[in-house]
Order: structure tokens, then C-alpha cells, then sequence
């Protein structure tokens, strides 16, 4: 607890007789939202970044703490939420660890329901902490949706443009998100710190097509030159690319809104605000659903109450399993022993800049099953992989199955590849791990084309057992040289640390037969 009472001390300056009084804490999570934020745009000149603007988030960076190495634990929305709230690797979860099917084990606990046990007042609105109905006991009951005003927050595109001008749709779901914030500020009893979980969805497929240019001003010719490398650079991907920072401007416009919210009430000085995403772009080759940083890295950045220590970046690699244990300590409760996460606490109270703490040099992450019947059987694609500076490691566990699922020519189902429109709209009808887009669409109906073939077999091509890549010369994570005979001993290196991970933290895949994700429905162990 010694660093829960630097925490309180040092950021609230509370004196002995007030050390009852513990932050508030806004949590705002967007659904499918990758590294795409104007922060990071210094960091990342040429790419992407240069066009997305997020004052918001750019705010908190600013005031707080700009964590430049964050990572999800699995780019999948019901293992990545399922570990982040629990604080434990997406194997440690149950049937938390996968999509399709999951069920929250009550015995987990969740750190929103911890809080709530310990006297805060919590809710949310839109995607939040646990699979399907909630189970609360034993950790809680009490945690309450606060949707009442509406959800078109969710559509964001959708709702503005059917709208009569694009500022008036925008406002209306502005003003959603003040009714249902107003909603839960009016259940809370005088004093009660509360945590408010905001997760709205609409940076996850679908959205509209041409909308980051005709509601955000984005133009997608502007992109030309800047994807990155594993995505033809055509017209329509732009476009859909442009779309989706569309999106991301969309959540910090919203986020925007909270904020306003806390300073009109009095309440910003007195709370914590975090940001994050909870994986890659949906849609887009090497992003969700994959192991390499379009799928697995996010933006992170931290407010502290009263803007202490703030205006860092923070290079430090941080799994977003260490949330939970980190929110936990600056609530003055002690983070759970079974937590996999380590408390981010010590960097928040410091006041360096770059590297703080030198063990933290690196992020394991993994991946099991996400469709359902993106293979025969439901079978998962299950990857393991390290991440450090200098290198990605991946660990392929069955390298014969297909990393997207499968498709016509390419495992079953048998028969003609489905026409661009449905390829578009349905994720199922083809490689059911890579959500239906226009740019899937593209890439699947032009893969005939020679000079698009290379990019249709990253996009959806099997994979070697072992990848391994040097981000020095390789940032983009383009080239495998695991088979190349002078990195065989970094190879053997990383190896090591990561299976010493699995195994540590009693990954099913790697103990004992590795099966246990095979048979479905997922029914693994806990602990």
C-alpha cells in the first residue's frame, strides 16, 4: 500500500484526517481503436497520424502522462476486456478468453466490482466489463447501465448522416452523451467516489462509407504515401482508412464532452482519467485479430487529479492487464495477488520521461479463437508472442490452419468466393477473423490481380510456425527472419522469456496437451 499512500499524498495532498476522500475515475475505452491519435503524431511522422485530430486525448497526454508502448493481451474484444478488468493474462480468464460463447466466472474478479465493494459508485454506458449478462457475485451487485438517453452513440456515422445538417446530428449525440453522464452523477450519494466506465463502439464495423472526409474533413487523398507498407495504397483503402480516423475523432469528440462535464461540476481536479482502446482497426490486414502492433498496440494516456506530473511520455512497455491493479491502489485497496498485472502507479507519481523502470522492457501477448466459425469445428488460431524494443517474436502453435479462417480456395467452405458486396457486409461468409470492409472486399475480388497477390497472402495466407521480427530495420514487421541463421540466438532468447511466461502464469496452451481452446466450448481453468 506504500505507493497508494505516496499516490493520495503527493497528487490530492490530502493530510491525515482526509485520507477517506479517493479519486474519481473516468474510464473511457473505444471499441477497435488502434494507435490513431494527433499525439502520436510527433512521435510518427509520415503516417497516419498526421491527419487524425484528437484534441481530447491530446488534453489528458498533455496534462497527464502519454504512454508511448501500451498493449492490449489479445486483440479481440472479449479476451482483451476480460483481462484488462480482471488484471490477468486472457488464458487465466475461463471462457473470458474467448468471443463467441463466453461466460463471465463469477469467481474472477473484476476491478469495477472491487471498486464497488469498497464504496464506490460505478456504471457505464455502451460495451463495458463482462461478457453477456453480468454475474456480480461475489465481487459486487450493484453496477448499472446508464444508456437511458439513448445509444445512437454507437452509430455515430450512421446517426449523422441521416440527420438534417452534420453539426445537428453531431450535437444530438453530444447531447446523449451529457443525459446518460447526468443520469449516473444523479445516483451518486454526496462525496461517493465514483468510477464511470464509457465505452461506445463506434470505431468497431460498421460505419459509413465517405464519412471521415464529409463529417471530419479527412480526405483520404491525403493518406497517399502514408498507410502502412501491408496495405495496397489504392483509393478505396484509403478511403476506408480515412473513414476510420473519422471514428477515432468521433470518440474524442465525445470524450471532449465528459470532460467538460467534470470541469462544469468541480469534479475534474478530484479524478483520474484514462483512455485507451481495446485493439487494432477491424477490417484491415495485420490489424485486429493479429499479433503484430496494427493488431495488439493501442493508445494510452493517463490524467492524474490536480494534472500532477504531468506532460510526460512515458516509454515504458505496459500491458493493459496492469490497469486494474493500478486503479485499485490509487482507490487505497490492495491490488489482488492472483493480478498477472503489475501496478503503473510508481510511473504515474514519478517525474521522468522515458524510460522509468528498466524490468519493464517488454509486453507477452497471445490470441485463441475469435469467430466461432471462422474454421471447421471452432477451431482457434492460437499465437503467442513477445514484444520488446528491438524485436517481435510469434509463436504460430498450428501453423496449418488459417490465420483469418478459412475460404473458398482456401479451406472450406467449398465453392466461389462471395461477390464484393457481401464480402463487404458480411464477416462470415469468408475468413471470418478479418471483419467484412470494403477494403477486404478489395483486396479478396482483385487477388488475381499479380501486383495485389502478395498483399491478399499477408492479408489471409498461412504462416510459419515461428516469426520473428527486427523493428530496427523493420518497423512495419514485413520481413521474418526467424529462419536466418544470425538470429538464432535471439530467437532462442525470446523464446525462452515468453514460455517462461505461458508457463508461470499456467497458460493452457502450453500445458500439458494444449488442446483445452480446441473443444468447445471453451472450459479452462481459472487460476
Amino acid at each position: 500500500m506504500k505507493w497508494s499512500i505516496l499516490f493520495l499524498a503527493t497528487v490530492l495532498a490530502l493530510d491525515s484526517g482526509a485520507q477517506e476522500k479517493r479519486p474519481n475515475i473516468l474510464f473511457a475505452f473505444a471499441d477497435d481503436w488502434g494507435r490513431y491519435a494527433s499525439a502520436y503524431g510527433k512521435l510518427e511522422p509520415g503516417s497516419p497520424n498526421d491527419l487524425v485530430k484528437t484534441p481530447n486525448f491530446d488534453r489528458v497526454a498533455k496534462e497527464g502522462i502519454l504512454f508511448r508502448n501500451a498493449f492490449v493481451t489479445a486483440p479481440s474484444c472479449t479476451p482483451c476486456r476480460s483481462s484488462l478488468l480482471s488484471g490477468q493474462y486472457f488464458w487465466r480468464t475461463g471462457q473470458g478468453a474467448i468471443l463467441q460463447g463466453a461466460k463471465w466466472d463469477a469467481k474472477i474478479p473484476s476491478f469495477p466490482l472491487l471498486l464497488e465493494k469498497s464504496g464506490y459508485h460505478i456504471g457505464y454506458t455502451s460495451k463495458v466489463w463482462t461478457p453477456g449478462t453480468p454475474v456480480h457475485a461475489p465481487y459486487g451487485g450493484k453496477a448499472k447501465s446508464y444508456d437511458r438517453k439513448g445509444s445512437e452513440i454507437n452509430r455515430f456515422s450512421q446517426h449523422v448522416e441521416k440527420s438534417a445538417t452534420i453539426q445537428e446530428g453531431k450535437e444530438q449525440l453530444y447531447q446523449e452523451v451529457r443525459g446518460n453522464f447526468a443520469d449516473f452523477m444523479a445516483d451518486r450519494k454526496d462525496n461517493e467516489p465514483f468510477c464511470y466506465w464509457f465505452g461506445p463502439t463506434n470505431c468497431h464495423r460498421k460505419w459509413t462509407q465517405g464519412s471521415g472526409k464529409r463529417h471530419w474533413g479527412i480526405d483520404p487523398d491525403d493518406l497517399k504515401g502514408k498507410l502502412p507498407p501491408f496495405l495496397p495504397d489504392v483509393p478505396i483503402v484509403r478511403e476506408d482508412f480515412a473513414d476510420y480516423l473519422g471514428e477515432a475523432q468521433a470518440f474524442d469528440a465525445m470524450l471532449g464532452v465528459l470532460i467538460q462535464q467534470l470541469e462544469s461540476q468541480g469534479e475534474l481536479e478530484n479524478t483520474l482519467i484514462v483512455v485507451s482502446g481495446d485493439h487494432g482497426m477491424p477490417g484491415m490486414p495485420q490489424g485486429k485479430c493479429n499479433l503484430y502492433d496494427f493488431g495488439v498496440a493501442v493508445p494510452l494516456a493517463i490524467r492524474l487529479p490536480k494534472a500532477a506530473h504531468g506532460g510526460r511520455l512515458v516509454e515504458d512497455f505496459v500491458n493493459l492487464i496492469d490497469l486494474a491493479p493500478t486503479l485499485l491502489e490509487i482507490a487505497n485497496e490492495k491490488p489482488l495477488d492472483i493480478m498477472s498485472g503489475r501496478s503503473l502507479v510508481p510511473l504515474l507519481v514519478s517525474d521522468k520521461n522515458g524510460t522509468i523502470d528498466v524490468t519493464r522492457d517488454h509486453v507477452v501477448v497471445g490470441r485463441e479463437r475469435h469467430v466461432a466459425k471462422a474454421r471447421a469445428g471452432q477451431l482457434p488460431y492460437p499465437q503467442r508472442a513477445i514484444r520488446t524494443k528491438d524485436y517481435l517474436y510469434i509463436r504460430n502453435f498450428k501453423p496449418e490452419r488459417w490465420p483469418m479462417g478459412s475460404g473458398p480456395g482456401m479451406g472450406a467452405p467449398a465453392g466461389p468466393m462471395p461477390p464484393f458486396e457481401k464480402l463487404r457486409e458480411n464477416t462470415f461468409v469468408a475468413f471470418g477473423d478479418l471483419d467484412g470492409s470494403p477494403t477486404k472486399a478489395w483486396l479478396i475480388t482483385h487477388r488475381d490481380d499479380p501486383e495485389i497477390d502478395r498483399y491478399f497472402k499477408i492479408a489471409f495466407g498461412r504462416r510459419p510456425a515461428e516469426e520473428l521480427y527486427d523493428l530496427r530495420k523493420d518497423p512495419h514487421q514485413m520481413t521474418n527472419v526467424a529462419d536466418q541463421s544470425n538470429y538464432e540466438d535471439t530467437k532462442a532468447v525470446l523464446s525462452g522469456r515468453m514460455l517462461s511466461t505461458l508457463r508461470n502464469t499456467g497458460d493452457p496452451r502450453i500445458m500439458g496437451d494444449g488442446s483445452t481452446y480446441d473443444r468447445p466450448p471453451f472450459a479452462g481453468a481459472t487460476q
